[in-house]
């Protein structure tokens, strides 16, 4: 589990190498960020949330409220929830989410991929994600 984070000792005797430290592919604490990327996508995807709680859950929220708004007239996306399944971290800020999309409880699209992006340290969907979903709804996004 360790292995990224650990640097290659060489049998010189030195205990050095001239390797570099290889990049980071997860954050310091997967658990907790996946626990905290699902919680975000539920309620990114809740219908119960307000647009301005939604925001705060998309990456660069703030310039993004005028798309988000927009999304939200759309009968079937503003009923839409997520339930996420899989999150593979590439980086320490980013990771692709797998989740099935449910519109009205009903199954939408299963198996739909996004991201996450860690910004403001808070794990938010991404805007290419909400752009993705806007294209799939058939909307038109200021900002997609």
């Amino acid at each position: 589990m360790l292995g990224p984070a650990l640097v290659a000792c060489g049998d010189d005797g030195g205990g050095y190498s001239d390797s570099p430290e290889p990049a980071a592919t997860a954050p310091a604490d997967p658990a907790a960020a996946r626990a905290e990327i699902t919680e975000n996508w539920t309620a990114f995807f809740d219908p119960d949330t307000s647009a301005a709680e939604r925001a705060k859950l998309l990456e660069n929220g703030e310039q993004m409220q005028p798309a988000l708004e927009a999304l939200m007239t759309n009968d079937a996306a503003s009923q839409a929830t997520a339930k996420v399944k899989t999150i593979e971290f590439t980086s320490p800020d980013d990771a692709n989410v797998t989740y099935d999309l449910l519109v009205s409880g009903s199954m939408a699209v299963p198996d739909s991929k996004g991201t996450s992006v860690f910004q403001d340290d808070t794990w938010k969907v991404s805007v290419k994600t909400l752009c993705g979903l806007a294209q799939l709804s058939g909307a038109t996004v200021p900002g997609c």
